[in-house]
């Protein structure tokens, strides 16, 4: 991350908005389909199919829905610190007077 810029960063996020998840959870979303093909294979007569949203697990049960700038900021800040990167806002805001 030290190495991307906050355009960078929202052309990425861009692209996964267009293209569909991206990582780990890509990742979850693939094997579910593929385990629910085995299942759904596996399975006996007058059993419930599956469907990939059976086994995919729920990792963020919190709030839904879309986040107000302030939480983004407080969740860009504390990804930007687990990763080792430096923070150079100086008042902590947006539009400009960050």
């Amino acid at each position: 991350m030290r190495t991307h810029t906050s355009a960078e960063l929202t052309e990425w996020m861009a692209y996964e908005r267009v293209t569909g998840v991206l990582g780990p959870e890509r990742q979850d979303i693939l094997h579910g389909i593929q385990t629910a093909v085995i299942a759904n294979a596996s399975r006996g007569k007058g059993s419930r199919k599956a469907e990939p949203k059976d086994f995919i697990p729920e990792w963020d049960q919190g709030k839904r829905g879309p986040m107000s700038w302030e939480d983004m900021l407080a969740a860009a800040k504390a990804y930007t610190s687990r990763v080792g990167g430096t923070d150079h806002t100086t008042k902590g805001g947006a539009r400009g007077d960050a």
